[in-house]
């Protein structure tokens, strides 16, 4: 039986502005936010997949909860087996926008959420995205406007690359960072109270 959800009490294992944000869709805030410090290199020969699960894992486990749950979430742009790099300078934003100009990509969004005991339940959300063939003009505007600092794949949907993307099939939350329908589930199932 799960525990009275007053007594529930939640820990954000996220630096991420945009993941407290969504969280708050949902109608839920954090006891706390701590970010997890762990080592986020992928392994050698690691598929998207994978490496987006394990790293919401970890966070969910870096994270001392003391009798709280932990949430923690990964998102990671992969364009086939290539995992992009989240784009700390110019050079890699316009890299990534390249890339994926004209191209469809996956966007892989993990969400592991670790109990006071210890266990661990975690869910994936997968999304495919379609950017416009950019032009020279279009990559050099939107770097120029800087939404892309710290970005997975250099863009961020909930900006102005949104006008960018002709398409996309899936969790529009778990581009930006979240999975919400995937995160309400994990949070339901601890007894968490969301109507």
């Amino acid at each position: 039986m799960p525990p009275e959800p007053a007594a529930l009490r939640l820990i954000l294992a996220s630096a991420s502005p945009r993941r407290r944000e969504l969280l708050d869709r949902l109608g839920i805030a954090p006891d706390e936010i701590r970010a997890a410090e762990i080592d986020e290199t992928p392994e050698m020969r690691e598929i998207p997949r994978d490496y987006t699960r394990r790293m919401a894992r970890e966070k969910a486990l870096a994270v001392e909860g003391g009798g709280a749950h932990v949430l923690a979430g990964d998102t990671v742009v992969a364009l086939g087996r290539r995992i992009l790099p989240k784009a700390e300078d110019e050079a890699t934003a316009r890299k990534c926008l390249g890339l994926l100009s004209g191209r469809r990509h996956r966007v892989l969004s993990a969400v592991a959420l670790k109990s006071p005991d210890g266990s661990l339940r975690e869910k994936l959300s997968e999304t495919i995205v379609r950017f416009k063939p950019l032009s020279p003009a279009e990559i050099d505007f939107y770097v120029a406007g800087g939404e892309w600092q710290g970005k997975a794949g250099g863009y961020a949907i909930q900006g102005s690359a949104e006008g960018l993307i002709a398409w996309i099939s899936g969790s529009h939350s778990g581009v930006v960072g979240l999975p919400l329908f995937e995160t309400r589930a994990l949070l339901k199932t601890a007894g968490f109270d969301l109507g």
